[in-house]
């Protein structure tokens, strides 16, 4: 693609990066085959080579973003299915972060947007707050059924994803040191997180006794704590920056004491963001070299599990599962073999849905911003996933568990759920509905 930036808009290295993503991309149109809100939408301003196109008139106009292209940005999934089609490289995920980062700073949104974006900034990062808001939800599901136009649109998709109970704070989220069980062989930090302490414990507490099982010392780093996904894909560069470095403080802090072999993520829109850490700061000079380490470091825990290899597997009994492929963890990290091989590995018989390659409509605070969109991904998915006859869905992201678990009565666990399981930990809870 032809750009026209001038050599003084080309000395920002946000528009020197963008300028190299537009120049990659050819017109060829492959993301629109494997974009799901083109899918759903059929605009073609709702694809990636749509967005494109309006990203570029924006940056190289150096005007503020306007309510056209906000509204074609803002639909935008972040699930980066485009990234994995494109035959050029384009590197869309550099590109749109831009361009939200460009709106928060030049697009007044209106008063109830901005109010609930800010609502959510302040609520969906700490864990604590997370669980009050959770609790409202609940108090209000009675009458969300009783009278739906009582809490409409967004407002409502708030109050559908509150879970049936909300679990109390768990020592294992902890700072601290679990020992491995036997001799060590690793030394790893597990990223706790932030929502998913609130929304789902056992998940982090299964991946510890998974690690711990398997030689590794688990720790939980004093001062690590959100890892600015959720801003970041808001556009709020600073609250995801603050956030970003606080981990970086308190991982490195930890590899220059008794060393890390490994940061294990079990969220993978998290694993996604942390490993974009070193692009994050690459122009920060007090923190490229760490970010840049703290980066290499970080691997989802199938693909960590993946490189060990699974030790005392038992018979769990040949449950079949439906793998739910998380887009940040297959078009964002690239880890896609891992998880299914290791569920095999485990003694569970593994179905793929048709299109699985599609999102599934949460997308971090897409399922709350743009609920009407989300909501139809998720009906297709959950039909593709209800199509293979599992018993049980399994996925790596709380984010997809939650929105896929509303839809359907499959029991929706995490894969290091099953795989603690299937190595001498305790059944999952959720899957009690199977009895």
């Amino acid at each position: 693609m032809q750009t026209n930036f001038t050599e003084a808009q080309l000395q920002d290295p946000g528009i020197a990066r963008a300028n190299e993503i537009l120049r990659a991309c050819v017109h060829c149109g492959f993301c629109t085959a494997t974009c799901p809100s083109y899918q759903v939408l059929g605009d073609e301003l709702d694809s990636p080579r749509g967005r494109i196109y309006l990203i570029k008139d924006m940056l190289e106009n150096g005007r503020p973003a306007d309510e056209k292209t906000v509204k074609h940005i803002d639909r935008c999934l972040s699930c980066l299915a485009c990234m994995t089609t494109c035959p050029s490289g384009v590197h869309y995920m550099h590109l749109v972060d831009h361009a939200r980062a460009h709106i928060e700073k030049t697009y007044k949104r209106p008063l109830f947007d901005r109010a609930l974006r800010h609502l959510l900034t302040l609520i969906l990062p700490y864990p604590g707050r997370f669980r009050l808001a959770m609790a409202g939800a609940m108090l209000a599901k009675p009458f969300r059924r009783l009278a739906p136009w009582l809490f409409p649109g967004k407002i409502g998709a708030m109050i559908d994803i509150a879970p049936p109970r909300i679990a109390p704070p768990m020592r294992h989220d902890d700072p601290g040191v679990t020992p491995a069980t036997g001799p060590r062989r690793k030394r790893v930090a597990l990223m706790t997180g932030c929502a998913q302490k609130a929304l789902n414990p056992d998940i982090n507490a299964a991946t510890i006794r998974l690690l711990t099982r398997h030689g590794c010392d688990v720790v939980v780093a004093r001062g690590a704590g959100c890892c600015g996904a959720l801003t970041h894909h808001m556009g709020k560069e600073d609250l995801a920056h603050a956030s970003a470095a606080a981990n970086i403080r308190a991982w490195v802090a930890e590899a220059d004491g008794e060393g890390l072999d490994a940061i294990i993520i079990n969220t993978s829109g998290c694993g996604t963001t942390v490993k974009d850490y070193g692009y994050m700061f690459r122009n920060d000079p007090a923190m490229a070299a760490d970010a840049a380490r703290v980066s290499a470091l970080a691997k989802d825990v199938t693909e960590f599990m993946a490189a060990q290899g699974l030790e005392g597997v038992k018979d769990c009994g040949a449950l079949r599962i439906a793998y739910h492929a998380a887009c940040s963890l297959q078009h964002g990290q690239k880890v896609t073999d891992a998880p299914k091989k290791l569920l095999r590995a485990a003694g569970f018989s593994v179905a793929e849905p048709a299109d699985s390659h599609l999102c599934c409509g949460s997308a971090g605070t897409y399922n709350l911003l743009q609920p009407e969109i989300s909501a139809e991904l998720k009906a297709r998915k959950v039909r593709t996933l209800e199509a293979t006859q599992p018993q049980v869905i399994a996925a790596g992201n709380i984010g997809c568990m939650m929105q896929i678990g509303t839809a359907t009565g499959i029991p929706v666990v995490h894969t290091a759920e099953l795989l603690d399981w299937a190595t001498g930990g305790p059944r999952p809870p959720a899957m009690a509905t199977l009895d």
